[in-house]
C-alpha cells in the first residue's frame, strides 16, 4: 500500500489489519522504493500516494504531474509486471470528472476537469485504462470528499466556524452535496479485496444519501450544543463579493465560494451494483455526527 501515512492510508491500514490482512508500506519518496517490490511478490496493490488539490496554489503545476501521474504510471507498470498480483487499486478523485459539475456524477459523464490537480489524476486513469491486463483486475476509485476522525478537511473549518458563534451567511443557498465517510470507504475496500471477480474500470464512492450544506450547518450546531444565526443573504451580492475576490487574490473567491454552496451530487449505484450491495454500513447523517463528534472533543 501506498500513501499510508495520509489520512485515508492510516484509517484504511488499521482497519484491514484488524480484518487479518498482512500489508506491506510503500513508500513512494524514496528513491530505491522499486527495491521493496523487487524483492518479494504482492497480490493486491492499492495506490494511495498522491498531492491532494492545493487551495494555496504554492505547488508547482509539474509537481503534481510527477506525484499523480508519473509516479502512478511506474507503480502500475510494476504491478503488471508482478506475475502474482491480480489487483490493482487506485485512488483518484471525482475531480477527474468535474469541479462543477451540472448533474449528478456517474460514471457515464465524460470527464473535464479544470485543475491541474484533476487533470492529473485524470491522466493517470487514462493511463491505466489504456493499459488494462486481460488477467488481472484494475479499479479506479473516484471517491468525493472523505471525512472522518483526524480529517483536517473543509469540514473541520465548518466545525471552527460555528464554535466560533460566526453567523451563516450563506443561508439563501440552497445545493446538494455529496459525502464519504472513511468507515464507508474502508468497508468498500474490503469489499473489493474479497470479490475478486468485480469487473475492471471506474467506480464512483460516496454515502448513499447527499445533504445541503444548510442542513450540515445546522446538524453541526446542534452536535456542538450551539445556537447558529443562519442570514439570507442575497446571492448576487455574495457572488459579487467573491468575484472580487478573484480579481483580488483575497481568501474568499468563486473558487471557495463553490466549494461552500455549489452542488456536487455523486452516484454510487455502479459500485453497489458491482458489489451486490443495497445500502453502506453508515448513512451519511450517520457518519457526519461521528465526525463532528471528534471535532467537538478537540
Amino acid at each position: 500500500m501506498s500513501g499510508s501515512t495520509g489520512f485515508v492510508g492510516k484509517n484504511l491500514l488499521k482497519y484491514l489489519e484488524a480484518k487479518g490482512y498482512a500489508l506491506t508500506r510503500l513508500n513512494l519518496r524514496d528513491e530505491h522504493w522499486e527495491t521493496t517490490l523487487d524483492k518479494r511478490s504482492f497480490t493486491t496493490y492499492i495506490h494511495l500516494a498522491g498531492i491532494a488539490h492545493d487551495l494555496s496554489k504554492k505547488n508547482e503545476d509539474s509537481l503534481y504531474y510527477e506525484v499523480n501521474y508519473e509516479l502512478t504510471k511506474q507503480l502500475y507498470k510494476c504491478f503488471l509486471k508482478d506475475d502474482e498480483a491480480d489487483l490493482f487499486i487506485f485512488f483518484s478523485s471525482v475531480k477527474a470528472v468535474s469541479d462543477e459539475p451540472e448533474s449528478i456524477v456517474t460514471e457515464e459523464i465524460q470527464p473535464a476537469p479544470k485543475t491541474v490537480y484533476g487533470k492529473s489524476k485524470y491522466k493517470a486513469e487514462q493511463y491505466i485504462m489504456q493499459h488494462l491486463p486481460q488477467d488481472k483486475t484494475v479499479i479506479i476509485l473516484r471517491p468525493c470528499m472523505i471525512h472522518g476522525s483526524g480529517n483536517k478537511g473543509n469540514l473541520n473549518s465548518l466545525v471552527r466556524l460555528i464554535k466560533f458563534n460566526i453567523p451563516w451567511v450563506f443561508g439563501a443557498f440552497q445545493n446538494k452535496r455529496s459525502y464519504c465517510s472513511i468507515e464507508n470507504l474502508c468497508f468498500i475496500v474490503n469489499q473489493l479485496l474479497q470479490a475478486r471477480d468485480i469487473k475492471s474500470g471506474v467506480y464512483h464512492v460516496a454515502d448513499d444519501n447527499s445533504i445541503s450544506t444548510k442542513v450540515l450547518v445546522s446538524l453541526i450546531a446542534k452536535q456542538l450544543q450551539k445556537k447558529i444565526i443562519i442570514l439570507n443573504l442575497p446571492q448576487s451580492i455574495i457572488k459579487l463579493i467573491a468575484k472580487f475576490g478573484d480579481y483580488l487574490n483575497l481568501p474568499f473567491n468563486s473558487l471557495i465560494l463553490n466549494k461552500i454552496v455549489g452542488s456536487y451530487e455523486v452516484s454510487n449505484n455502479k459500485l453497489k451494483r458491482a458489489l451486490n450491495l443495497k445500502s453502506l454500513p453508515i448513512s451519511s447523517k450517520e457518519g457526519l455526527i461521528k465526525t463532528i463528534s471528534h471535532f467537538k472533543n478537540e
